[in-house]
């Protein structure tokens, strides 16, 4: 039987969903910074750049450090993170309510 590390899967986890909360925060940012300039291709790709350097630069240390559990709990909270930003996003969408 395959023996699961908790505490770093757990580890994982808790950095993954902090920095997918980063991730996704910073993606609005973007978005609503380049939806105010004349050319946006540059702030989003710029946006863009930091947030995938930075949340691969810290999944490579959480694996490194914490080994294959943390890595896969630090892949499962930004999954998880991800239908819930996304979800809101629907939600705000049809609500009419995003600003």
């Amino acid at each position: 039987m395959i023996d699961i590390d908790w505490t770093a899967a757990m580890l994982g986890f808790g950095i993954g969903t902090a920095m997918g909360i980063v991730f996704f925060v910073g993606l609005a940012v973007g978005i609503r910074r380049a939806l105010r300039t004349k050319t946006p291709i540059g702030i989003l790709t710029l946006s863009a750049a930091v947030r995938l350097a930075a949340f691969l630069g810290v999944g490579w240390v959480v694996v490194s450090q914490g080994g294959p559990w943390a890595g896969l709990g630090y892949g499962i909270a930004f999954l998880v993170v991800r239908f819930v930003a996304t979800t809101l996003a629907r939600s705000e969408a049809v609500t009419g309510d995003a600003s």
